[in-house]
């Protein structure tokens, strides 16, 4: 089984319009048109059985609408959607309340795109909430290409996040980009084996020596599969991920074990 952690798609009728602002922002090419339908053909093409959604709510107003339509797609045709939560939005503990009783896994953060520090008070607010209800925090992590110059994420603000929650987001936090998208050494230095999770999204290509002695460093336990799709060809990186020479095993983790064990502890069933 196949289930890549990391994928983004847009309502058909701004896709084309969002996907052509983001490639521009941020210099990068597209791989597929970011929509539900390409990404289920990506699915198919690749042997992806499995893919996960991550919206992002730029602005407060996104969040609820944004997490019903979640709720109504989550687990048809092999997608499976977390919620989203905005730090400025006025009602933290009831967006997760909803996010929580629709049967979702968790929450997406996007610090860069939110215009908030991983360590912000707010930004902990929601970490701690979310922990609280049994859900998991995925966060972009590292430098975005659309903000090179301003991280909002970097390796220190999470280890002063692990330590100001004391425990209580172990294994609860998953780190985008192994750990800090382009900055590898930091990640290698500072955060591998700590008790979070981290997924490949779009930096196996980048730097493929790096991304395999951050996953021997961090232990492939804690390592799900993931593009960043359509910023990313599922196909591809499976097989680049294959040829890395890990163990029938540890593959076998990273590609589907660790992220059913996420999703079955929020009462998912693959």
């Amino acid at each position: 089984m196949i289930i890549d952690f990391h994928t983004h798609t847009f309502p058909d009728k701004i896709a084309e319009k969002t996907i052509a602002y983001l490639a521009e922002k941020g210099n990068v090419k597209p791989f597929r048109e970011g929509t539900l339908s390409s990404l289920k053909e990506s699915m198919k093409r690749s042997g992806t059985d499995y893919s996960v959604i991550l919206p992002v709510a730029t602005v407060p107003k996104q969040v609820e609408s944004i997490n019903r339509l979640a709720a109504e797609l989550n687990g048809k045709d092999g997608i499976i959607y977390a919620g989203a939560i905005h730090p400025d939005y006025e009602d933290i503990d009831g967006a997760l309340d909803f996010i929580k009783g629709a049967g979702l896994f968790g929450i997406k953060l996007h610090p860069d795109y939110q215009d908030v520090y991983f360590n912000d008070p707010k930004v902990l607010k929601i970490l701690e909430g979310a922990a609280k209800r049994g859900l998991y925090t995925v966060t972009h992590a590292g430098i975005d290409v659309g903000y090179p110059n301003d991280v909002h994420c970097t390796p220190d603000m999470v280890l002063e996040v692990l330590d100001k929650l004391k425990g209580l987001i172990d294994n609860k936090l998953i780190l985008a980009h192994l750990g800090g998208c382009d900055l590898p050494d930091e990640v290698i230095g500072k955060l591998c084996g700590k008790p979070v999770y981290m997924d490949t999204a779009v930096v196996l290509d980048r730097y493929p020596e790096k991304s395999v002695e951050i996953i021997k460093a961090h232990g492939a336990d804690k390592i799900l599969f993931a593009t960043d799709s359509p910023w990313a060809d599922q196909g591809a990186f499976i097989k680049l991920l294959k040829s890395f020479g890990f163990s029938e095993r540890e593959n076998e983790n990273m590609f589907s074990e660790n992220a059913g064990k996420i999703l079955s502890d929020a009462g998912i069933k693959l």
